[in-house]
C-alpha cells in the first residue's frame, strides 16, 4: 500500500514522480503505439459480431464510476426494447475459460463486478478470450452487448466508445502508467464517441452523471432503512474499490461519523478483514457487499447507489445503436 500511495500522490497530489516511473512509462508508451500499429496494419485482429457492441471503459486506472454506468445503461436500453448482455474478463477471478453466469456467481470464480452486474438479472458472460465470451450471450439471445471495461481491449470490434471520466480527479498528471494513471494518451479521447463525467463539472462535450444513493441493505435478511438514519453515529466504512475516499466522502456527506477501512481494489475479503471488535455498524460498497454476503453479519450494511444521466446521453446512445443496427453487414 506504501507504494500505491507514493504513486497516487504523484499522480493526483503534489508528490514527485519517483525515478524509475518515467523510463517505464516510456517502455509503456512505446508497447501501445506498437499495440496499435500491430491492429492497424491487420498482424492483430478485431471480432466483430453480428449485433452492436458497445464498451464502456476509462483512460485512467482506478475507480471512474464504469459499474453504475454500465448497469445504467443495461436498464435504458431494456426500456428501448433491447436485449442487453454484458461481457467481461472477470478481474479478480479465477475463471480463464469463456462461461456464462448462472444466477448464484461465485466472485472468487468471476470477479466481483460480474457478480454484481448479473444481480440486477442482466445475461453476464466473462472469459480472457472476450469474442468467445460475447458468443455465448449472442447464444442467449442478446440482441445488443456491452463490454464492461473494454476500451482498451481490441480484441472485440466495437461499435460505441463510452469513456467514464472522474469528474473530481480527472486525468491527474496527464502522465502513462506508472508515471501517471493513464492508461493510454489522452489523445485517445478525441476517438471515443461519448464521454461521462462521474461527479464534479462536466467539462464541454461531456455528459454530466451523479451517484445517487439513500436507502442502505443488510447483507443477512436484506431489511432496509435510509442512510440518514445514521446521521451522527459512528460507523466503519469499508471499501476495495478503484477510489475509495469517493465512498467515503458520501458517507460523510450525510453526517456519519467513519472509521475508514479502505483495501486494494478487487481485494478477496475474508471474515477477519472485517473483525473490528465491536458491535459498530459496518457500511461497504454493493461491489463489496457480494464478497462478503457468504459471511455476513446482521450489523453489516451494503450502500447501493444509481446512476443519474440526464436523457440526452441514452437518446444519443441509441441514435448510435441504431444507426449501427440499420448498417449494412
Amino acid at each position: 500500500m506504501a507504494l500505491i500511495d507514493t504513486l497516487e500522490s504523484a499522480w493526483y497530489g503534489n508528490g514527485p514522480v519517483p525515478w524509475w516511473a518515467w523510463p517505464l512509462a516510456t517502455l509503456y508508451g512505446a508497447a501501445i503505439r506498437l499495440r496499435s500499429g500491430l491492429y492497424r496494419a491487420g498482424w492483430l485482429t478485431s471480432v466483430r459480431l453480428p449485433v452492436p457492441v458497445l464498451v464502456i471503459g476509462n483512460l485512467s486506472v482506478g475507480g471512474t464510476g464504469k459499474t453504475p454506468l454500465t448497469l445504467a445503461v443495461v436498464e435504458a436500453l431494456r426500456s428501448r426494447g433491447y436485449s442487453p448482455g454484458v461481457v467481461s474478463r472477470g478481474y479478480g477471478g479465477s475463471q480463464r475459460d469463456p462461461l456464462l453466469l448462472g444466477d448464484t456467481p461465485d466472485p472468487a470464480c468471476v470477479g466481483d463486478e460480474p457478480c454484481l452486474i448479473r444481480s440486477s438479472g442482466v445475461p453476464v458472460a466473462v472469459g480472457r478470450n472476450r469474442p468467445a465470451a460475447a458468443q455465448l450471450l449472442l447464444d442467449a439471445g442478446c440482441n445488443v452487448l456491452i463490454a464492461d471495461d473494454g476500451l482498451q481491449h481490441y480484441a472485440l470490434a466495437r461499435d460505441v466508445e463510452i469513456c467514464v471520466i472522474d469528474g473530481v480527479r480527472r486525468f491527474g498528471n496527464g502522465r502513462l502508467l506508472p508515471a501517471g494513471p493513464l492508461r493510454e494518451p489522452l489523445s485517445r479521447l478525441q476517438r471515443v464517441d461519448l464521454r461521462v463525467c462521474n461527479g464534479g463539472v462536466a467539462a464541454d462535450g461531456e455528459y454530466p452523471m451523479q451517484l445517487r444513493g439513500g436507502e442502505v441493505v443488510a447483507l443477512c435478511d436484506g431489511q432496509q432503512q435510509s442512510l440518514a438514519s445514521f446521521r451522527g453515529q459512528r460507523a466503519h466504512a469499508v471499501a476495495a474499490i478503484g477510489n475509495p475516499q469517493r465512498f467515503f466522502a458520501s458517507l460523510r456527506a450525510a453526517g456519519i461519523e467513519l472509521i475508514e477501512h479502505a483495501f486494494a481494489d478487487h481485494h478477496a475479503f475474508a471474515p477477519a478483514d472485517l473483525n473490528f471488535n465491536d458491535d459498530l455498524p459496518v457500511l461497504m460498497t454493493d461491489k463489496d457487499a457480494v464478497k462478503c454476503q457468504r459471511f455476513a453479519r446482521p450489523h453489516w450494511w451494503r450502500v447501493p447507489v444509481q446512476a443519474d444521466l440526464p436523457t440526452s446521453f441514452h437518446d444519443a446512445l441509441a441514435a448510435r445503436i441504431a444507426a449501427v443496427s440499420r448498417a449494412p453487414a
